[in-house]
């Protein structure tokens, strides 16, 4: 492959991906870190990426698919029935790892009567709890990225690698028997990080992501507890996944 060839390989995948991690991209064009450092440095130059720590993001994003806000508009009467039913299932004074999805920011707004200590690389989640002062909110460290509202990168998932939590409450792309996907190569180590450091993994999942498979693989079904989702998820899958020994709750409608 030449230097060209790999450049717009590189390029069409942040297009798809908006941002990745350098060995997200090295496996992409099948060459080394070093390589891909070299091959950013000139699309950089060229105005379409730009490096951030660890990896790179696209400057123009296509799209507002991934942008929290425009994002936290789809299926909100479902993200309300999750958040409560999710919410219920937390003890008084646990510890609660949350992470950047919209889904489980509405579970956050319903958690500070617990009391909880939560965990986050979520800025609209610890904004919510900026002047809660029943709650104690630890921030993860990292690189923001804007449109996501999300802390990215190697201190961030450093920072999820040296704690423990009773809880983590996440979400991801999709999810069909075969496991979970999400968007972004930055989003998953992350995740990895905050599932290992959890004694339960809760994944809050609409009926979208139902039989959805996005970009990047995230785990298998094996690494959750339980799935909390609306009462328009797909009744074979749910079926399916509870025969696999995963708790799948479906919250009542408001």
């Amino acid at each position: 492959m030449t230097s060209e060839e790999r450049k717009h390989r590189l390029a069409q995948y942040l297009q798809k991906a908006e941002f990745a991690s350098l060995e997200e991209l090295a496996a992409q064009a099948e060459v080394s870190v070093s390589t891909v450092r070299r091959d950013l440095t000139v699309l950089e130059s060229e105005g379409l990426i730009r490096r951030t720590h660890g990896g790179a993001r696209l400057v123009a994003p296509q799209t507002d698919e991934f942008a929290f806000t425009a994002r936290d508009t789809h299926q909100l009467d479902e993200k309300e029935a999750i958040g409560r039913a999710c919410a219920e299932l937390i003890r008084p004074n646990q510890s609660v790892i949350i992470d950047a999805g919209t889904t489980v920011y509405h579970v956050a707004r319903y958690l500070e009567p617990k009391t909880p200590q939560i965990v986050t690389n979520s800025l609209p989640v610890a904004n919510l709890f900026a002047g809660a002062g029943k709650v104690e909110v630890v921030v993860s460290g990292g690189v923001i990225y804007p449109r996501l509202g999300v802390l990215v990168g190697p201190l961030a998932v450093e920072a999820f690698s040296k704690m423990h939590a009773d809880v983590a409450i996440m979400s991801a792309g999709g999810i069909t028997l075969d496991g979970l996907t999400n968007s972004h190569g930055l989003l998953i180590d992350i995740q990895l990080a905050m599932m290992r450091a959890a004694a339960k993994v809760i994944m809050c999942l609409d009926h979208t992501k139902f039989g959805r498979r996005s970009v990047t693989p995230l785990s298998g079904l094996e690494e959750i507890d339980t799935i909390v989702t609306d009462n328009a998820a797909p009744t074979e899958l749910v079926e399916g996944l509870r025969a696999k020994g995963i708790e799948v709750i479906v919250a009542p409608s408001a």
